[in-house]
């Protein structure tokens, strides 16, 4: 199954949010009162009931004027997810698209992805105490149908198709903006299924890191720390194992000392 990229091409947003209300009717995710923060943004970030926001930013354009940035939220789909590698229940996998999905049900609410997740992508909500993203509309995918928020756009911004062909789109698009343009996405945590063409540096777009990577620690843990420790698990298991095989069982002797049934001490 070939993997799948949702390509997001941020010279062609222009901020409608015709994405994330599609997002929002796809799922059946509930509204809820929202507060104004002094931005056309709503709400101010991502939520549980919310897996897709359009990023508000002002930028000067050089010439003493203003210019809009905006950015599509949502989850990256990491080909090296942090919130995989810490998911202790199963709840966070990849599919065969190479997306990241959810089982709501395996989730035990740990929080353990909300903490490592460069992106800041999981969210936890304390009344059902389960952690929700988007999963890039999986039941739409595997209908063969494209993710809700792409079907919804009305400039093109947003694409959706094979690995190898979205990334060629990718590049010659940001050759062909030429200045600051490039692809984003592609060269860190293993690879993104969400990739942007970004008009302006990274450092220009609101919560969008520069060099997004897994922790330290959870690549010291799950990659280094936890194999070397299995390791060594089996290692006494296999060593018991041949003691067992090479000398065999102890049995008390009379006298409560225990020798060797083949006849040693």
């Amino acid at each position: 199954m070939a993997e799948k990229i949702k390509l997001c091409d941020l010279s062609k947003c222009f901020g409608c949010r015709a994405c994330q209300v599609a997002c929002k009717q796809w799922n059946q995710l509930p509204a809820v009162q929202t507060h104004n923060s002094g931005s056309y943004q709503n709400p101010p970030d991502l939520q549980p009931n919310t897996w897709v926001v359009i990023k508000y930013k002002e930028i000067s354009d050089g010439n003493g004027g203003v210019k809009w940035l905006f950015r599509k939220d949502a989850c990256m789909h990491c080909s090296d997810a942090a919130c995989v590698k810490v998911c202790p229940s199963g709840a966070l996998y990849y599919t065969k698209y190479g997306t990241v999905g959810v089982n709501s049900e395996k989730c035990i609410g740990c929080k353990e992805c909300v903490s490592v997740c460069p992106f800041g992508v999981p969210k936890y909500d304390s009344k059902t105490d389960k952690v929700s993203k988007c999963d890039m509309c999986l039941s739409r995918i595997e209908n063969d149908m494209e993710p809700a928020c792409v079907k919804a756009c009305p400039t093109g911004a947003l694409q959706f198709g094979d690995k190898g062909e979205m990334l060629k789109v990718a590049h010659e698009r940001a050759a062909e903006l030429g200045g600051d343009a490039s692809v984003y996405g592609d060269k860190f945590v293993g690879g993104t299924h969400m990739i942007y063409i970004l008009q302006e540096k990274a450092s220009a777009y609101d919560g969008l890191p520069e060099y997004p990577r897994v922790p330290l620690s959870v690549i010291a843990w799950k990659d280094w720390l936890k194999p070397l420790s299995l390791l060594a698990v089996g290692g006494v298991i296999g060593a018991s194992f041949l003691h067992y095989i090479t000398h065999g069982p102890k049995a008390p002797d009379e006298d409560g000392n225990k020798v060797n049934t083949k006849g040693g001490e």
